[in-house]
């Protein structure tokens, strides 16, 4: 990475420092807009179409109209992984109402921005990746898809944070969440897999859950490797009495649970399947992805 990091905002690349919004735009008042979190290995930006499809998408959701077309993005993304030097990193983009005033309506911002960070990423240490995660069930409940639906990556973030702050006091990397009926939704920032005599289940996107693309990836590949995929959904007991337990996520890849509010799952180690799928989503990402160069 460059040693020094430009940020797009709006047509322009600022030095990091300089990179600002107004304080009157709607997604610092009220966290009005949408994400995406995107992954670069070796010079590619990994499943560039479907995140960008993914924003647009969210954005149509809550009315928020991208003032570019969907190749415009695409190129703002791979220019500023070009800027900074990213070759593996990670990419934030970011849309945001924009500029308006102290009251709700989104009719008062005229104009959306659109921002751009790429950087280096911190990953879970490697060592994770065989002991596995020790991960705790929050008792913030996940937000009902009729309430606010966690398809939309909106910036209004709270409901996982406070999930979050949950496992940071227990000093837990990750923290389970139920839905209001105490069925597995996801973890702050997961899909959650496991393992139940050779079949791979994980919760159906109609539990209240973000359609994650690693998630489908990892589906994709799993199916593709002679495994039995169901959407299904399940509780925490199946997940204590799994013979493996996984999550996937843009930063984490793929990664074992082998805890569960002090509870064992399987060996306590990671499993044979999460292995072989970890390394099967590896090899994948090597040879898949938008060119940056």
């Amino acid at each position: 990475m460059a040693d020094k990091q430009l940020v797009y905002v709006d047509g322009s690349f600022f030095d990091k420092m300089d990179a600002k919004i107004s304080v009157f735009d709607h997604g610092l008042l009220y966290g009005d807009g949408v994400f995406e979190g995107i992954r670069v290995y070796d010079g590619r930006v990994f499943k560039l179409k479907e995140h960008i499809d993914r924003i647009f998408n969210a954005a149509k959701a809550i009315s928020l109209n991208i003032p570019l077309q969907k190749d415009e993005v695409t190129e703002i993304v791979l220019e500023t992984c070009r800027k900074n030097g990213i070759s593996d990193g990670y990419v934030r983009l970011v849309v945001t109402r924009g500029f308006g005033d102290l009251g709700l309506s989104p009719l008062k911002c005229p104009k959306p921005s659109i921002i751009c960070i790429a950087a280096t990423i911190a990953l879970y240490p490697p060592e994770f990746y065989h002991t596995g995660l020790k991960v705790i069930t929050s008792t913030v409940r996940r937000n009902k898809a009729t309430i606010i639906d966690p398809q939309v990556k909106s910036l209004n973030y709270l409901n996982n944070i406070l999930a979050r702050i949950e496992a940071d006091r227990l000093g837990a990397p990750e923290a389970l969440m139920l839905t209001e009926d105490g069925l597995v939704a996801e973890c702050t920032g997961d899909n959650v897999f496991i393992i139940v005599k050779g079949e791979i289940w994980t919760p159906p996107i109609h539990m209240g859950i973000l359609d994650g693309i690693t998630r489908s990836t990892v589906i994709e590949l799993a199916v593709e490797s002679g495994y039995t995929v169901k959407e299904k959904e399940f509780t925490a007991f199946n997940i204590l009495t799994s013979d493996e337990c996984f999550l996937t996520g843009t930063a984490a890849e793929l990664i074992a649970v082998t805890e569960l509010d002090g509870k064992v799952i399987g060996t306590g180690k990671a499993g044979a399947v999460t292995r072989h799928l970890l390394e099967v989503f590896q090899n994948y990402t090597k040879t898949n992805g938008e060119k940056i160069y």
